[in-house]
C-alpha cells in the first residue's frame, strides 16, 4: 500500500496505501479520523438487482441486465488498466450499463455514499483518502469474497482463483477468521531504490551493513550527493524500508508484536537500534536538504535528477516517475540494509506484499458484479496488461512470461527471489490506517527525521499512539494467528 496508494491520501495505501497508497501511491489527513462515521450503518440503501443464471461463462450469477457502477483510485497506476478491464466486461455483458470513474478522493466522494447505503459496486479504496479498512470490516460493510476466490478462474474452468493467485494474497484479505473482505490487486515490492549508475559512478555496491550505508553516503555528500530523500509530507513512506529492517535486526515476532498492539512492543532493542540508525542520516546530514517538505512527487523527481542515492519507497514508483527518470538511470531495489552479522534474519529480507486493494460493499447494489469485474482483472490477459502498462506485478501468480521486464520491475523480481521465504508483511497499514499514517508515520517518524524528536522520544511517542489504539474499544482489534 498500495500502491501508489500510499500517500495519496491527500488508508496506504498506496500506493497512499497508503494506501496508496494509494498502495500503491497516502497520508491520513486530519479528516481521517471521520472515518468512522463513514462506516456507520447508514440508510435504508438500494435495491440490489436480482441474480442471474449461473452458467459455466457465469459462475458468479451476474445479472446481465444489471448495471455496474467501479470506482477507481486515480493515482500511480494511472487508469488505463481498469478501462481496459472494464471493456471485457462490457463485452462479456453487452446489455449492462458499465460506469467507470477515477479519483483521488476516495474518502470523501464515497463517504456520503456508504452513508446513504448506496455505494458502487466494486471500489479501489487507496490512496491518501483511503478508507479505513479495519473501521469497514468492523462495521460490516463490505461483502465476503470468498464467493470469488471460490469460482472458476476466467481462463481456466479447472482452477479456482483462489489457486491462481500469489502467496499471502488471501490471508492479506482477511481480518478475523475465514471470510476475506479485501482484494489486493497488485503486489507491491517495497525498498530501498537507486540508480544503479549513480552507485557505479561511486565505485560502490548497494551497502548491506549500516556501517557501509554511512560510509557510502558520507563518499556521496563528498560529491554534493545526498544519501537520502523521502516524501517527507507523507513519511509513512519511511517504514517501507524501516519495517523490514526492524524484522531483519530482530525477527519477524518483532513486526507481529507491533501490529498485534502489544504492550512495549515498539520498546524492544530492535526497534530503538532501527530508529537510532535512521536518526544518524539526519544527524550527520546525509537527508536531502528540505526533505521534511516534500510530497512523495517532489522527492522522487530530486531523487530522479541525482540529487539523492536512495528512495524508500514501493514498486509503484517505476510508473509514477516514468517521466522523470532518465533512461540510463539503472533503476533498481534493494532489501534494507541491516545493522551488523548479529541481525536475526539474512540480508534480502525484504517488505512485499499486495496493494491496490479493491473492495465491493455489503450495500452494493450489482455485488455479483463487482466480484466478476475482480475475476476478470485476476485473468492471465488482464494481469499481462497491468505488468506491461504499469510496471508491477499483480496478485495472479504468473502473468510475466513474454512480457520484456523494465529495470525496476525486473529488479524487484530479484529481489523476491534473494529473498526466498524472508518476506515480510507488516498488517498495520491496513488494520490501523490512520494509526499507522497519520500518527506513526506523521507524528513520529515524521518528526524524527525531520529532527523534532530524538529516537527515544520518537518511541515514546509512537508507543503511547499504538496503546491508545489497543485500549480504543470504537476500532476493532486484530491480530496475526
Amino acid at each position: 500500500m498500495g500502491s501508489t496508494a500510499h500517500h495519496r491520501a491527500e488508508g496506504v495505501g498506496r500506493r497512499d496505501l497508503i494506501k496508496r497508497s494509494a498502495a500503491l501511491g497516502l497520508i491520513a489527513t486530519p479528516g481521517m479520523g471521520l472515518l468512522s462515521a463513514c462506516a456507520s450503518s447508514g440508510g435504508d440503501g438500494q435495491d440490489k438487482a436480482e441474480q442471474g443464471k449461473k452458467t459455466a461463462k457465469n459462475p458468479l450469477g451476474v445479472n446481465d441486465t444489471a448495471g455496474l457502477e467501479f470506482v477507481l483510485f486515480d493515482g500511480g497506476f494511472g487508469k488505463e488498466y481498469a478501462e481496459d478491464a472494464v471493456k471485457i466486461y462490457e463485452h462479456d455483458f453487452p446489455k449492462a450499463e458499465v460506469k467507470f470513474a477515477a479519483t483521488q478522493k476516495i474518502q470523501s466522494t464515497l463517504q456520503p455514499r456508504f452513508n446513504q447505503g448506496t455505494p458502487p459496486d466494486l471500489i479501489d479504496n487507496s490512496g491518501a483518502e483511503q478508507m479505513d479498512m479495519g473501521v469497514l470490516v468492523g462495521k460490516n460493510q463490505l461483502a465476503d469474497l470468498t464467493a470469488l476466490l471460490d469460482a472458476p478462474s476466467y481462463d481456466d474452468p479447472k482452477k479456482k482463483v483462489r489457486d491462481t493467485l500469489r502467496p499471502g494474497i488471501v490471508e492479506m484479505g482477511q481480518f478475523d477468521g475465514d471470510p476475506v473482505w479485501i482484494l489486493y490487486y497488485a503486489y507491491t515490492v517495497y525498498g530501498v531504490w537507486y540508480s544503479q549508475k549513480a552507485l557505479d559512478s561511486l565505485d560502490a555496491a548497494y551497502p548491506e551493513t549500516w556501517d557501509d550505508m554511512l560510509a557510502l553516503c558520507a563518499k556521496a555528500k563528498k560529491k554534493g550527493i545526498a544519501g537520502w530523500t523521502y516524501a517527507g509530507k507523507y513519511p509513512y513512506y519511511i517504514p517501507f524500508s524501516l519495517y523490514p529492517m526492524i524484522g531483519k535486526v530482530g525477527g519477524r515476532e518483532v513486526l507481529d508484536a507491533i501490529d498485534n498492539l502489544e504492550p512495549n512492543a515498539w520498546k524492544h532493542p530492535a526497534v530503538k537500534a532501527c530508529f537510532e540508525a535512521y536518526y544518524e542520516l539526519y544527524k550527520k546530514g546525509y537527508i536531502l536538504q528540505g526533505t521534511p517538505g516534500l510530497d512523495h512527487i517532489q522527492s522522487q523527481t530530486a531523487w530522479a535528477k541525482g540529487k539523492a542515492l536512495f528512495l524508500p519507497n514501493g514498486s509503484w514508483v517505476e510508473n509514477e516517475s516514468a517521466n522523470v527518470i532518465p533512461p540510463d538511470f539503472g533503476l533498481a531495489v534493494s532489501a534494507p540494509s541491516g545493522l551488523d552479522a548479529s541481525d536475526k534474519l539474512p540480508f534480502g529480507t525484504i517488505w512485499a506484499s499486495g496493494g491496490e486493494p479493491f473492495i465491493v460493499p455489503a450495500k452494493a447494489k450489482n455485488a455479483e458484479g463487482g466480484m466478476e469485474q475482480l475475476r476478470i482483472m485476476l485473468s492471465e490477459a488482464s494481469s499481462k496488461n497491468f505488468t506491461a502498462k504499469v510496471k508491477s506485478l499483480t496478485a495472479f501468480n504468473g502473468g510475466t512470461s513474454g512480457i520484456t521486464l523494465t529495470p525496476g520491475l525486473k529488479s524487484g523480481v530479484a529481489a523476491l527471489e534473494k529473498a526466498g521465504s524472508n518476506v515480510v508483511n507488516p498488517r498495520l497499514q491496513d488494520w490501523y490506517v490512520q494509526l499507522q499514517k497519520e500518527k506513526i508515520g506523521v507524528s513520529g517518524l515524521g518528526e524524527m527525521m525531520a529532527g523534532r524528536l530524538t529516537p527515544a522520544e520518537a518511541i515514546r511517542k509512537i508507543q503511547s499512539f499504538a496503546d491508545e489504539a489497543a485500549k480504543d474499544s470504537s476500532i476493532k482489534h486484530y491480530k496475526h494467528q
